[in-house]
């Protein structure tokens, strides 16, 4: 079985994931870290960045970070181009991850733009994390040094919370990190019965 686990930025869907890992014999699978090593070591990957993007988006043999959000979290055609570049290699990946992970309860899928890379379509359940937009932003500023305005800006690409819990099966509060225990455990428990 694949679950899927998603949630907006900043709303605590890693942390989530690992609490996850720690009570059961399960398998994450974070895509979008996976998505990063990807864009270092796949060659495909990289021609096609930088045919799409420029020289700038690699320095030194390294993903131009930097440069890259500014570009796609500017401008939503560019967001949509460098997606449509990077998943499909995610998507191979994940299918090898699955497979050499069959003998786990199940694979849970932390991918934080599950329903806007139409990824929900390879999971079995979904669970979306959520939390308070001020607090998200609050931890995106201090996790990634960023501005308040950036983390708005990466807000308005994803799906609002109300919309992905609508067409999720179970849903994840993550304002105090006392709630997430029980509610991970709860979410386990019915989903190996």
């Amino acid at each position: 079985m694949i679950v899927g686990l998603t949630g907006g930025i900043g709303s605590g869907k890693s942390t989530v994931a690992k609490e996850f890992q720690r009570i059961g014999n399960i398998a994450v699978y974070f895509a979008d870290d996976e998505a990063k090593k990807l864009m270092l070591s796949s060659s495909i990957i990289k021609e096609q960045i930088c045919k799409e993007f420029g020289n700038k988006a690699y320095q030194n043999n390294q993903l131009n970070k930097a440069f890259i959000a500014k570009v796609v979290f500017s401008d939503t055609k560019k967001l949509a181009t460098l997606n449509s570049i990077v998943h499909p290699e995610v998507y191979k990946h994940f299918k090898i991850f699955v497979d050499s992970n069959s003998d786990k309860q199940y694979v849970l899928y932390e991918n934080a733009i599950l329903f806007e890379n139409n990824s929900d379509i390879l999971c079995d359940k979904i669970i979306t994390v959520i939390a308070d937009e001020s607090l998200r932003i609050q931890r995106v500023v201090q996790r990634d040094n960023t501005s308040e305005a950036e983390v708005k800006n990466r807000i308005s690409n994803q799906w609002k919370d109300s919309k992905k819990a609508l067409v999720s099966n179970y849903i994840i509060a993550n304002n105090t990190s006392a709630d997430l225990l029980p509610q991970i455990l709860r979410i386990h428990n019915n989903l190996t019965k």
